[in-house]
């Protein structure tokens, strides 16, 4: 073995300027975003909070190296499976004091006294990504000889953990994360050694449903009223995407958006200087504030930002040789990397509004937590990582 590194030299001290970085700017956007007329409270003040407890939770992750958490990756499961039920199971209610507010019309939050609103499902992303990882690498590990029975068979156990969590989460009803948790597994499936016999069938079904859904939505809304238990003002949101003029009620947080984004063109009006109103623009439409004050320049710097975090990621998935490692790199890449695409294209009408938060940068406490924990566990397996002279094994 190299000689010993110190403890200061095995941090991933990149990823720390990383984080860094977009802490600067979360706290200048969310600054901006909010107005004493509109909000109460700090919210950069309490942003920066999130920041030391998702700091706090990073160092915390450093105590177990990957190897505890494989071994522990079913528990975590099982724990946030716990938290989604209580959801379901606890007494509901508007007020927002009591333990499961009901919040636009979904329960997705806990109230703790003292540190205010926490959604589990923020978690159960994380913990989802150790289960499936922990799965794959197991099956990889015992089957020495792949057959399209072994991959089934893989298939299977990997959509049984995967529907649980993901059918309490649409009870909710949270059809942004529901979304996010489908793209994890399908970037994990697609690097889980499943043969392409199954996974390009598969694959293309699936995009060959939802596109006849789409154009039957589009084009023969009544067959589709007629067939299957929905209602025709439910398509009312995919019509305000595709033709926001003439839906402007439905698609009037998307008009806004695009107009902020469109008037700062390529500089930007300057720091405070936004003139076009939006609603929840220091959570959901951060990124359309960053367009409208800091205009192409600003939001190109930090779309480069999140590609340079995906890119040390990817590096991170390589520079480790333990597949369990690289499949929990891969899964939080594909979990960053939708939740960014998403968040940033329904701004701009590339993508239908959902409820996910620009990641590092939109305001809220268990959305940067979990993926803090996230990034916790890169940290520990840059920490805990050893090279050997003669032997690529971690």
């Amino acid at each position: 073995m190299k000689k010993q590194q110190k403890v200061i030299d095995k941090i991933d001290w990149t990823l720390v300027l990383i984080l860094f970085l977009f802490l600067i700017i979360s706290c200048i956007s969310i600054s901006s975003a909010q107005t004493s007329a509109q909000y109460k409270g700090n919210f950069v003040l309490q942003q920066g909070v999130w920041y030391v407890i998702g700091f706090t939770i990073i160092g915390m992750a450093l105590i177990l190296d990957p190897s505890q958490y494989r071994k522990l990756s079913y528990y975590f499961y099982g724990f946030g499976i716990l938290l989604l039920v209580g959801l379901l199971i606890a007494p509901h209610c508007i007020n927002t004091g009591c333990l499961v507010p009901r919040k636009n019309g979904a329960t997705s939050w806990y109230v703790l006294p003292g540190l205010g609103q926490i959604q589990p499902s923020e978690f159960m992303k994380t913990f989802l990504i150790l289960a499936v990882s922990n799965i794959i690498a197991s099956h990889n590990e015992k089957v020495t000889v792949k057959t399209t029975k072994t991959d089934l068979f893989l298939l299977l156990k990997i959509g049984l953990i995967t529907a649980l969590p993901l059918a309490l989460i649409l009870l909710q009803p949270d059809l942004g994360t529901g979304l996010v948790l489908i793209a994890i597994v399908a970037g994990l499936v697609l690097i889980s050694g499943i043969t392409w016999k199954i996974i390009l069938p598969l694959y293309t079904s699936i995009l060959t449903i939802g596109g006849t859904v789409l154009y039957f939505v589009i084009w023969a809304p009544e067959t589709l009223v007629k067939y299957l238990p929905v209602k025709a003002y439910q398509f009312d949101r995919i019509y305000a995407w595709l033709y926001p003029e003439n839906y402007p009620e439905e698609s009037w947080h998307l008009l806004l958006s695009m107009s902020a984004i469109g008037s700062g063109e390529v500089s930007g009006k300057g720091f405070f200087n936004k003139e076009v109103y939006l609603p929840e623009r220091h959570t959901d439409f951060i990124f359309s504030v960053i367009g409208e004050e800091f205009g192409f320049v600003g939001a190109s710097i930090v779309i480069c930002l999140y590609f340079f975090l995906i890119y040390h990621l990817t590096k991170t998935a390589i520079f480790t040789k333990n597949p369990f490692n690289s499949y929990v790199c891969a899964g939080i890449i594909c979990m960053i990397t939708f939740h960014v695409f998403q968040n940033i294209g329904m701004t701009i009408q590339v993508l239908p509004i959902t409820g996910i938060p620009l990641p590092f940068i939109s305001y809220g406490g268990s959305s940067l937590m979990g993926n803090m924990l996230a990034l916790g566990l890169i940290f520990s397996i840059r920490f805990y990582h050893r090279d050997y002279m003669f032997s690529s094994e971690n």
